[in-house]
């Protein structure tokens, strides 16, 4: 079995698989990881490996602890990849769009694939059909567009996401709400309608804490997967465990 952590900037997820099957799974906020990994490590002893990924620093207990119950594999830019990497400055790239590309190597083999995760940021990364990871965008994510429009203004409220009755907003509320999630959504539309006009055949996979939300609101055809990430970690570790 193999254990899977992903602490992004505000939550950690955590997965174990067997094989390829997710057969436990759980969020908790960054304050909770020492104490979930030690319940989740009790819970299934088998457990041999473990990968551990962060955008942040972890706690040190984490990583102790971790290696007390298995073998742990820390991603990082020395990790080994599956596909090719030709980004510019690879010892810069996220550990998040490591592990998204490599699923999306494995989901889509020599395909050209298209994977966008809707969180705290927006990233886009295209692997095309010759098994290379060629790079993307980043962009602001909901949260991150409606904290901005209040911190950087005197007046206008902190909201959260919410459905909107029409794209003319007739209200300081739901103008910001059209504003937001409509403009993010033509942003993601405009990117996947420009990378199809350069990659034939093109496989969208979205992913993400906002995947869901916005899923429905988004004109192309896409594959909502909120696991992918999750398991581009799994076989990344399993290609790293030789």
């Amino acid at each position: 079995m193999n254990l899977i952590i992903d602490a992004g900037n505000t939550y950690v997820k955590y997965a174990v698989f067997d094989s390829e099957d997710i057969i436990f799974h759980k969020e908790t906020k960054l304050a909770e990881v020492v104490l979930t990994v030690k319940e989740v490590c009790d819970l299934y002893p088998k457990i041999e490996w473990a990968i551990l990924s962060s955008v942040n620093s972890l706690d040190p207990k984490v990583v102790a602890l971790l290696s007390i119950y298995c073998k742990l594999h820390q991603l990082s830019p020395k990790t080994k990849t599956p596909f090719k990497n030709s980004y510019a400055t690879p010892q810069t790239l996220g550990a998040d769009r490591i592990a998204l590309a490599t699923a999306a190597f494995y989901h889509n083999h020599l395909g050209n694939t298209l994977v966008i995760d809707a969180g705290t940021c927006v990233t886009y990364d295209m692997v095309n059909d010759y098994g290379e990871y060629l790079g993307g965008a980043i962009s602001p994510g909901l949260q991150m567009r409606y904290k901005a429009l209040h911190r950087q203004t005197a007046r206008l409220p902190l909201l959260t996401p919410e459905e909107i009755p029409d794209f003319i907003g007739n209200a300081t509320e739901n103008s910001i709400h059209s504003g937001v999630i409509n403009g993010l959504c033509h942003e993601i539309d405009g990117f996947i309608n420009r990378y199809k006009s350069r990659f034939t055949d093109l496989t969208v996979i979205l992913t993400g804490g906002d995947a869901q939300f916005l899923s429905k609101r988004l004109k192309n055809t896409i594959f909502a997967d909120s696991n992918f990430l999750l398991s581009g970690l799994n076989y990344l570790l399993e290609y790293n465990k030789q």
